[in-house]
């Protein structure tokens, strides 16, 4: 049985309202179960949203989640951004660059973030969504091992990570502090890592 078989809102007209040179708003007029329309503003990567271009299939960006295979640590970093005006603990993250392959791009990202490389792929998820409320931004997470010893040198200047190894230990006391602020996914990984000791 197909999915679109039980869709009963459809989208009916996509308005562009931003030009920007990585992520824009739109305006997305649809029906609702009564037959009504509506519209919803979201945010996306794309020149034209997923829901009118149906492009589910390729990832905007990549999580990695890295296992440090030396210290047998998972890795994390504490990242300022700008939305939060603070740090946020996470993963190293990327978007992928045209024509880059998903393995091109969490390798790069996971140098230029942590100054590590990759060992080994483990896993890639299919393109997910962590805020489909406001946003059509997929990614992939990708789970690896990797080695080396962590650097800030491949930083870009708009960027201030810091890498941290952690054990079970570890991620236990982070993900017990009320005050940190945490990517989503990240803390998902972390608490289980924290109660197996295992990423996935």
């Amino acid at each position: 049985m197909e999915q679109d078989d039980f869709l009963i809102m459809k989208i009916q007209s996509v308005r562009k309202i931003t030009l920007g040179p990585h992520v824009n708003l739109f305006e997305i007029s649809y029906q609702d179960t009564k037959g009504q329309h509506r519209s919803w503003r979201i945010a996306s990567r794309r020149d034209e949203p997923k829901c009118a271009n149906g492009r589910f299939d390729l990832p905007d960006a990549v999580v990695i989640v890295p296992y440090h295979i030396d210290t047998k640590k998972l890795v994390i970093i504490r990242e300022f951004r700008v939305p939060l005006g603070h740090y946020q603990y996470g993963f190293p993250a990327g978007l992928v660059d045209p024509g880059e392959t998903i393995e091109e791009t969490t390798a790069r990202e996971l140098y230029e973030e942590t100054g590590l490389s990759i060992n080994r792929i483990m896993r890639i998820s299919p393109p997910i969504y962590s805020s489909s409320g406001l946003t059509d931004e997929s990614i992939s997470l990708v789970y690896v091992e990797c080695q080396g010893k962590p650097s800030r040198h491949a930083n870009a200047s708009s960027e201030e990570i810091h890498t941290l190894l952690v054990s079970p230990r570890n991620a236990a006391e982070l993900c017990g502090q009320k005050d940190l602020k945490f990517d989503a996914k990240t803390w998902l990984v972390l608490s289980e890592y924290a109660r197996t000791g295992n990423i996935f």
